[in-house]
């Protein structure tokens, strides 16, 4: 490997938007590592471009983050996209259960600053970087049954927005990608407990949500500007979403 490729790390790129930002990357040139739990999908993933490398990492875990970072000193490390979330319940506030609201903080929240902790040294040592932070529009509005994961998605904003300030005057970008409606095989699924005719509803009758090439395409973007430019946040919908609560459906034929 030539001491001048350049590394991106992609978290949560076993499924939907890290896969796809994954493959996204690895055709641009990067060298990506492919980092999930589920590394059955990332070895399936990593054979399908040779830039693409499978690494276990358990973003809840610290001592797996821990462990990400040590196999990663030496390594030209420019671009870190903190992609690992989810949301884990349906519920309404007050009839849902606050480990699920536990499970979401570690995950989105915590999740993202365990792995910017880490790596961090690492762009420092390249010399110049951008971290890419995936949150959600959720982190804009509140939505009835979606407590845990819109006050989740707000913190991660607050912490991408902290971050910027903390890290001013070092050649390090930070980028916040807030995606609306997007169909991916996993999230809405995750949502509704593996619910799938729940989770279909969600997207009934929108006749182009965003894909996860969508929401890739966006990061690619940002990632491969000058290294002055820095898209501090960019919230990208359907075009049918014109915001959180107003969706365009169209009705069924019979």
């Amino acid at each position: 490997m030539s001491q001048s490729t350049e590394y991106a790390v992609v978290t949560g790129a076993s499924s939907g938007i890290g896969a796809a930002t994954a493959r996204t990357l690895a055709a641009n040139g990067y060298h990506v590592i492919a980092a999930a739990r589920r590394m059955d999908r990332l070895k399936d993933l990593a054979a399908e471009n040779s830039n693409i490398e499978a690494m276990e990492l358990d973003v809840t875990d610290q001592g797996s983050v821990d462990a990400l970072a040590a196999k990663l000193v030496g390594k030209n490390v420019t671009v870190v996209v903190s992609n690992a979330g989810g949301s884990f319940d349906g519920s309404l506030l007050l009839d849902s259960d606050v480990e699920s609201w536990l499970k979401t903080f570690d995950v989105n929240v915590l999740g993202s600053v365990r792995v910017v902790k880490a790596l961090v040294p690492h762009l420092r040592a390249s010399g110049r970087g951008i971290i890419v932070v995936v949150t959600s529009t959720a982190g804009f509005i509140a939505y009835e049954t979606g407590g845990s994961y819109t006050a989740a998605k707000h913190a991660e904003r607050a912490l991408v927005q902290t971050l910027r300030l903390e890290l001013n005057g070092e050649p390090i970008r930070v980028t916040e990608i807030a995606p609306g409606m997007v169909k991916t095989d996993e999230f809405a699924v995750n949502r509704f407990a593996g619910d799938k005719v729940k989770a279909a509803k969600v997207y009934e009758g929108v006749e182009a949500p965003l894909t996860a090439d969508d929401v890739a395409e966006a990061i690619r973007w940002s990632i491969m500007l000058p290294d002055h430019f820095n898209v501090d946040s960019m919230t990208i919908r359907p075009v049918a979403q014109a915001a959180q609560h107003k969706v365009h459906r169209v009705a069924k034929r019979d």
